[in-house]
Parts: structure tokens; C-alpha cells; sequence
């Protein structure tokens, strides 16, 4: 029994070194690719960005800087400037995080997330892999339907000239 338990750890273990691996090299956008180590992130990232952009944290509901901005400009990745919506997609929501209804094309990738015993598609920055939040089906029906929840530390806003 004891082997067995062993074993689990080691294969859980590389697994998951795997995964970190694959998250640093996963970007598309516009062929540019940022890859940077964890340590270069850490640097770069406040705690709360790190937290989020590179290990999937989740701020509180209700908490973020850009909650209720609706001022008109666009939004970009916090690690590494990437445009990823603009403001005429962002709608009040009341689920406690900025929310839109779609992401400017090619701008984020997609990935199932079976974590917290729930299936979700999780929303990750195309050119540098870094997690903004997760988009859902219950959006506004008169658009786009989706619901883009997505995490203010992971995003920057940049006002309208």
C-alpha cells in the first residue's frame, strides 16, 4: 500500500512540474511569444498579480480596481500588455468581478479547468499564458451570451484619448 500511495506522488509530482513547464510556453497572439521563468515573473508581478496571472489565485468578489469602471478605453494583460478587451464589451454583472462578453480575436486562449470539482473554461492571456478568469454562458443575451469573469489584478486599464 505504501508503494502505491508512493507512486501516486511521484506521478501527481510530475505532472504538475509538466503543467508549470507547458503554462510558460503556451502563448500565441501575434507570434510574439513571451516565455519567462517563474522567478523572472515573481519579479516583474506585484504578490496579488503573481498570485493570479501565474498561479490561477482568484481575488475577492467585490475587491477589484475595475469592478465598476466603465469608462470608455481598452484592457490589456497586467504581465505583459497584451489588448485584451475593449470597454464597449464590459457590462455590470454583480457576480463581483469586471465582466465582458468578449475578448478582442486571438487575444486569449481557452482551457478546461476541472478544478474545484466543476467544469469551467478558463481564459489565459494568448501572448504571455497568464490566467485572467474564466468565461461562462450567462451573459447577455443580446450580445454575445458569454460572460468573461476575469480578475482585476490580471488586467490594466487603458483610458480612451
Amino acid at each position: 500500500m505504501k508503494k502505491i500511495a508512493s507512486l501516486l506522488i511521484i506521478i501527481l509530482t510530475i505532472t504538475s512540474c509538466n503543467s508549470q513547464d507547458k503554462k510558460q510556453v503556451s502563448q500565441k497572439s501575434d507570434g510574439k511569444k513571451i516565455v519567462k521563468s517563474e522567478a523572472e515573473w515573481k519579479k516583474e508581478l506585484t504578490p496579488d498579480q503573481y498570485d493570479v496571472l501565474r498561479m490561477k489565485g482568484t481575488e475577492r468578489p467585490f475587491t477589484g480596481e475595475y469592478t465598476d469602471n466603465f469608462e470608455k478605453g481598452t484592457y490589456v494583460c497586467a504581465a505583459c500588455g497584451n489588448v485584451l478587451f475593449n470597454s464597449n464589451a464590459k457590462f455590470k454583472s454583480e457576480c463581483g468581478w469586471p465582466s465582458f462578453d468578449q475578448a478582442i480575436k486571438g487575444s486569449v486562449e481557452y482551457t478546461t479547468d476541472n478544478s474545484l470539482g466543476m467544469s469551467r473554461t478558463e481564459v489565459t492571456c494568448a501572448k504571455c499564458g497568464g490566467h485572467l478568469g474564466h468565461v461562462f454562458d450567462d451573459g447577455p443575451i443580446a450580445t454575445t451570451g458569454k460572460r468573461f469573469c476575469t480578475n482585476s489584478v490580471s488586467i490594466k486599464f487603458i483610458p480612451a484619448k
